[in-house]
């Protein structure tokens, strides 16, 4: 029996209609995501990679091949997959722990519980204090935490994350990535994030799957990430392995992603 948070994605192709002409996004993707992995998907823009993560949380069904959470085939959206997007999304009518209980909404626990695991996710990305407070009041790193801990309250089989920091400063998504680690080790959480950040794939990952480009994109290459954890950043700049992982996810994507293509046409 498969181990909670495992996914497997075997032999998936999506393609779009448009105008009556059909447009091949993803070409028999296959990939097995184990229990508490964090895996990086990196590829150039318009590549499928936020396709897949669709196809992963459920927002669609017309695709070939499986995408097999924990032995079941995707169906839909469930609880059993948290999802963060680059955008935020929180109601603005809503509290902090009024958005975060959102995640628990179709949830069968009784409210007690409920309010009670609210409580330790807003704890959890270190927001306690901010609970009454509203979107409009909170900077757009803080926005994001509570992100974050509405897709993490209903405790997901599998977090994804779709460029989560995309859209924020530099320093603030690089404490932000720091803050990231730090839950990931506390949850045990199994995480497939979309990235365009090399750095951030390097620092975050286990696993870093580097997607060739369109029109119908594969996993070209796989990477692992030989760093231990807990890691920190100012460690690791100078740090060889790093240095060379970087290197490589760099290389692929301005160099041996060419060469992908060439052997592709």
């Amino acid at each position: 029996m498969a181990h909670t948070g495992t996914l497997h994605i075997d032999h998936l192709s999506k393609q779009y209609v448009v105008q009556g002409d059909t447009l091949p996004v993803l070409d028999n993707i296959t990939l097995t995501v184990n229990p508490g992995e964090f895996v990086s998907i990196v590829g150039s823009s318009g590549c499928g990679k936020s396709t897949l993560l669709r196809l992963i949380v459920g927002l669609e069904d017309d695709y070939q091949g499986e995408v097999v959470l924990d032995g079941q085939r995707v169906v839909g959206t469930s609880l059993s997959r948290g999802i963060v997007f680059q955008e935020h999304r929180l109601f603005p009518w809503l509290t902090v722990e009024e958005n975060i209980a959102l995640g628990l909404l179709n949830a069968a626990i009784p409210a007690d519980e409920k309010a009670r695991s609210v409580r330790e996710h807003i704890g959890l990305v270190g927001l306690a204090g901010f609970e009454t407070a509203y979107p409009h009041q909170l900077s757009g790193g803080m926005s994001q935490r509570v992100a974050i801990a509405r897709a993490l309250v209903s405790r997901p089989d599998v977090l994804l994350l779709d460029e989560p920091f995309g859209a924020l400063d530099a320093l603030t998504r690089a404490h932000l990535q720091d803050e990231l680690l730090k839950i990931v080790a506390r949850t045990q959480s199994t995480v497939v994030m979309v990235t365009h950040d090399v750095d951030e794939a390097v620092l975050l990952s286990d696993r870093i799957v580097m997607m060739t480009n369109g029109p119908a994109a594969t996993i070209g290459e796989i990477l692992a990430v030989a760093l231990a954890r807990p890691r920190n950043r100012v460690e690791l700049a100078e740090d060889p392995t790093y240095v060379h992982l970087r290197k490589e996810v760099i290389d692929f994507l301005y160099t041996r992603h060419a060469h992908h293509e060439a052997l592709a046409a």
